[in-house]
């Protein structure tokens, strides 16, 4: 079975880059990131509109490029969970993880027994349609897998502490715009209750001993949260990336035609 090396590079204290795709899911999508650089790609279902059908197509797409497919689902359920893994999704983030039971069911949903209770099935696309020893395969499932709860409300970072330590979570990932909504301040990321939010969430990664990811809008923005301690780096998304370049290169010409 395929291993995750975004999973191995973060456990070993490395920093990882990717991006989040929501827009261009062509079969060439995947070959791009590689070629570009990116380690991992987030396919965002909760707020890209995508079905489990393109999640799947793009996982089978991701498969012998050398990208990690992780995914971001909508919500907090087994069912909208198991059958994204089953598919092939090397990771899940959940959005809006408030309390410590709701990661310890996160985590056990990804994972099968002993660490978890995720229905047991192969012969499908997680495992390359192998139909492997069942044991063996149910031990390295367990290990590829990345759960990463998505703290991104003023519940959510009230038990950041008992949420990072849950055995099973491998990354915490920051969300600063709905945060920052919940918090009554809307995308003002410099005022002191958001900043005092960030520097909890980043203790409690720290005190958890696990990773902290989170998406940036732009390279500064990007370069400010490495400079904070993230280790798991997202650089925009597919439709901000493209458009950003794409305005830069023709907002010059057009200046330079007059």
């Amino acid at each position: 079975m395929r291993q995750n090396p975004v999973r191995a590079a973060l456990r070993n204290g490395q920093m990882v880059h990717g991006i989040m795709a929501t827009e261009f899911l062509t079969p060439g999508l995947c070959q791009v990131l590689a070629n570009a650089g990116a380690e991992y790609v987030i396919f965002d279902m909760e707020h890209g509109g995508m079905g489990i059908d393109a999640v799947k197509a793009q996982c089978a797409f991701a498969r012998n490029v050398g990208v990690v497919p992780l995914v971001r689902v909508t919500g907090h359920h087994y069912h909208l969970i198991a059958p994204i893994l089953d598919a092939g999704a090397m990771g899940v983030m959940e959005p809006m993880v408030e309390t410590r039971k709701q990661a310890e069911e996160l985590a056990a949903w990804c994972r099968y027994r002993p660490e978890g209770r995720r229905g047991v099935g192969f012969g499908y696309a997680h495992d390359d349609y192998k139909g492997q020893d069942v044991i063996a395969g149910m031990r390295a499932e367990n290990e590829r897998i990345m759960v990463i709860p998505l703290i991104e409300t003023a519940t959510g970072i009230e038990n950041v502490e008992e949420i990072m330590a849950v055995p099973g979570v491998d990354l915490g990932w920051f969300g600063h715009y709905d945060l920052s909504d919940s918090l009554g301040i809307t995308a003002q990321f410099d005022h002191p209750v958001f900043q005092a939010a960030l520097s909890r969430f980043l203790a409690a990664c720290e005190a958890a001993g696990k990773p902290a990811g989170v998406l940036g809008a732009g390279l500064e923005m990007v370069r400010g949260w490495r400079a904070k301690g993230f280790r798991c780096l997202c650089y925009g998304s597919d439709v901000s990336v493209f458009q950003s370049a794409l305005k830069g290169a023709l907002d010059t010409l057009k200046g330079e035609a007059g």
